[in-house]
C-alpha cells in the first residue's frame, strides 16, 4: 500500500512540477507620462525659495513630512494620527485580512489529511432482504484511527495563479493603508492651517473692534458738541456691533474643525483644546519629483498598479477550468465489531485512488467566465491610467495655487496699505469736518475687507502646500509596499 501510494504521490509531484502555469504573463500597461509638469516656475517664485526641483534627492520629502512647518503641536497630533484614527485601523485590518486570505489560497496547493474515530450500534431491518440465511440483529462498528488524505494537483497553475492575484491585492491593500494615512494626516494639517487661520482673523477682528471702539468715543463726543449728527453716531455703533458679531461667528468655525481634528486624532472633542495663536507661517520649500518618480510616491496609484496586477492573474485562474483535474485520495484506519479485536492487525483497511475530470460541456460557463476575467482587467487599466492623470492633475493643480496665491498675496499686501491710508485720509477729512462719517465707514469697510483677503489667502497658501505635499505622495515610496515572499511565508 506504501509504494502504492507513494508512487500516486510522486506520479502526481512530478505533474504538478512539470505543469505550466496558465494566464497571461503580467506586465504593467504604460500610461500617460508628459517630460515635466506644465506649471512653469516663474524666476520671481523660485527666488522667493517657495518651490525646488527634487534635485538632490536628499531634500526629497522623507518620513513625517509635516516637520517641513516647524510646528510642534501639529507634529504631536499628526503622532496621534499614526497611532489612533480610527479610518487608519479600519484599512490596517483590511490589510490583515488580505494577507491571511493569501495563506487561505496557499493551502490548496497541500494535501488535507482528516483524522477521527467512530462507534455506531446499528439494528438492520428484517425485511431488508439481503438473502437466505439472512438473520436480522444489532452490529456494532468500531473505527479508529480513520485518516483520509485528499489532495488535487496544481498541475495547471490555478492555485499559483490565486497566490499571485491575491498577493497583489494584499499589496494593493497595504498601499491603501499608506494612501488613507496620508490622507487623514493632510486632513488634520489642512484643518489645523485653517483653524489658526481663523485666530489670525479673529485676531484682526478684536483689533478691529477696538479701533471702532474709539471712533464710537469720538463720534459721541463730537455729538456732544453738536459738532456731529446722530447719524454719524449710530453709523459707528451700527459699524462696531457688526464687526463684533464677524468677530463670534468665527468662533463657530473654530470650534468645528478644533472637533475635527480631535477625531483625526482619534480622540473625542472634549479631550482636545488647541490654544488660539494666529496664523504667521508661509510655506515652506517643497521639493517637487519629476512626473517619471511620481508614479513611485502615490500609495493611491500604487493600489491600482497592484489591482492590475491582480486582475491579471485572476484570467489564469479561469483559463485553468479548460483543462483536466488531478485528484488522489485515500483512507486508512482499524475496524471491526468488537472493542476486543480492534488493535489486531487483521483489522486494518486501506483504500487509495486517483481520478482525472474534465468537463466537456458547461454551455459557454468557462468562456463566459475567461471573458469576465478580461474585461475584469481592461477595466483595472482604465483605473490605473486614470489614476495617473488626476495624480499629474493633483501636483499641476497645486504648483498653480501656490505660485498664483503667492503673487495674489503680495498684490494683496499693497491692497492693504492702500486701504490704510485710505482711512487715514478719511479720518483725517472727517475730523477736520470736512467730510461726514460716512466717507469712514466705507475707508473703514474697505481696510477691513481687505486685510480679511489677505489673511484667508495666507490660509489658503498653507492648505495648498498640504495639497502639494499630498499630491507628491507625501514622502512614501512603492520601495516600501510588503514583497510577495514576505506575504506568502508569513
Amino acid at each position: 500500500m506504501k509504494r502504492r501510494f507513494s508512487s500516486l504521490v510522486l506520479a502526481a509531484l512530478s505533474l504538478t512540477l512539470a505543469g505550466c502555469t496558465v494566464g497571461p504573463r503580467y506586465k504593467r500597461p504604460s500610461a500617460p507620462m508628459p517630460p515635466d509638469f506644465k506649471e512653469a516656475i516663474p524666476p520671481e517664485f523660485k527666488e522667493a525659495n517657495l518651490w525646488k526641483p527634487g534635485q538632490p534627492r536628499d531634500d526629497a520629502l522623507r518620513g513625517n513630512w509635516w516637520e517641513i512647518y516647524n510646528d510642534p503641536q501639529l507634529s504631536a497630533l499628526e503622532q496621534q494620527v499614526q497611532v489612533s484614527n480610527q479610518s487608519l485601523l479600519q484599512a490596517q485590518a483590511q490589510f490583515r485580512e488580505a494577507r491571511a486570505a493569501i495563506r487561505i489560497t496557499r493551502a490548496n496547493l497541500f494535501p488535507t489529511i482528516n483524522a477521527g474515530a467512530s462507534a455506531t450500534r446499528s439494528y438492520t431491518s428484517q425485511n431488508r432482504g439481503f438473502g437466505p440465511g439472512f438473520v436480522a440483529g444489532s452490529i456494532n462498528d468500531y473505527q479508529i484511527p480513520t485518516v483520509d488524505f485528499s489532495w488535487e494537483a496544481d498541475i495547471w497553475g490555478s492555485v499559483r495563479r490565486a497566490i499571485e492575484a491575491n498577493v497583489a491585492t494584499a499589496q494593493a491593500s497595504a498601499a491603501q493603508v499608506e494612501n488613507v494615512r496620508l490622507s487623514m494626516q493632510a486632513e488634520l494639517a489642512m484643518d489645523y492651517f485653517q483653524l489658526h487661520g481663523l485666530d489670525q482673523e479673529k485676531q484682526l477682528l478684536d483689533n478691529t473692534i477696538v479701533a471702532y471702539q474709539k471712533a464710537l468715543e469720538l463720534t459721541q463726543n463730537r455729538h456732544d458738541q453738536g459738532i456731529a449728527s446722530g447719524v454719524d453716531v449710530a453709523q459707528a455703533q451700527t459699524q462696531l456691533e457688526t464687526t463684533q458679531t464677524q468677530s463670534t461667528d468665527l468662533e463657530v468655525q473654530r470650534a468645528q474643525l478644533e472637533h475635527a481634528i480631535a477625531v483625526l486624532a482619534g480622540k473625542p472633542p472634549a479631550e482636545l483644546t488647541i490654544p488660539a495663536a494666529p496664523l504667521h507661517e508661509t510655506p515652506p520649500p517643497i521639493p517637487v519629483a519629476l512626473p517619471s518618480e511620481l508614479l513611485e510616491r502615490r500609495p493611491d496609484v500604487a493600489a491600482a498598479e497592484r489591482q492590475m496586477a491582480a486582475a491579471n492573474a485572476q484570467i489564469g485562474v479561469a483559463e485553468a477550468v479548460f483543462f483536466p483535474t488531478v485528484s488522489l485520495t485515500a483512507s486508512a484506519g482499524l475496524e471491526t465489531s468488537s472493542l476486543a479485536t480492534l488493535l489486531n492487525w487483521p483489522s486494518r483497511f486501506w483504500a487509495i485512488g486517483a481520478s482525472l475530470s474534465q468537463t466537456i460541456f458547461d454551455a459557454g460557463r468557462r468562456r463566459a467566465a475567461t471573458d469576465q476575467a478580461r474585461a475584469a482587467y481592461d477595466a483595472t487599466i482604465a483605473g490605473y491610467r486614470e489614476n495617473v492623470l488626476t495624480a499629474f492633475q493633483d501636483v499641476e493643480d497645486n504648483l498653480a495655487a501656490l505660485r498664483i496665491l503667492s503673487q495674489e498675496a503680495g498684490q494683496q499686501d499693497e491692497a492693504v496699505k492702500t486701504a490704510e491710508r485710505l482711512l487715514d485720509l478719511a479720518n483725517n477729512r472727517y475730523r477736520g469736518g470736512i467730510t461726514t462719517y460716512l466717507e469712514v465707514i466705507t475707508a473703514q469697510s474697505a481696510a477691513l475687507a481687505a486685510e480679511r483677503t489677505l489673511v484667508e489667502l495666507q490660509s489658503r497658501r498653507m492648505t495648498a502646500s498640504v495639497l502639494l505635499v499630498k499630491a507628491l505622495g507625501g514622502g512614501w515610496n512603492t520601495s516600501n509596499l510588503p514583497s510577495g515572499a514576505s506575504l506568502v511565508t508569513k
